[in-house]
């Protein structure tokens, strides 16, 4: 009597994916905030040369913070 067993690497890769994609819409949100923090220290004129609205980046949110 022989018992057949195999193996799924795939088993844990749903998991992996997953917690992959988490960690890079999170890192997005971060760079997002801070390329605000910096677009927000600019001048209006400059924001609008840009095609930048000052009010639509405040709504959006800002981060000043390293980490």
């Amino acid at each position: 009597m022989t018992i057949a067993t195999t193996t799924s690497t795939r088993a844990g890769s749903g998991f992996m994916r997953r917690a992959l994609d988490r960690m890079i819409e999170a890192r997005s949100v971060q760079a997002r905030r801070y390329v605000n923090g910096y677009l927000l220290s600019l001048d209006d004129a400059t924001l609008a040369a840009h095609g930048y609205d000052r009010k639509q980046l405040e709504r959006e949110g800002s981060s000043t913070s390293a980490f």
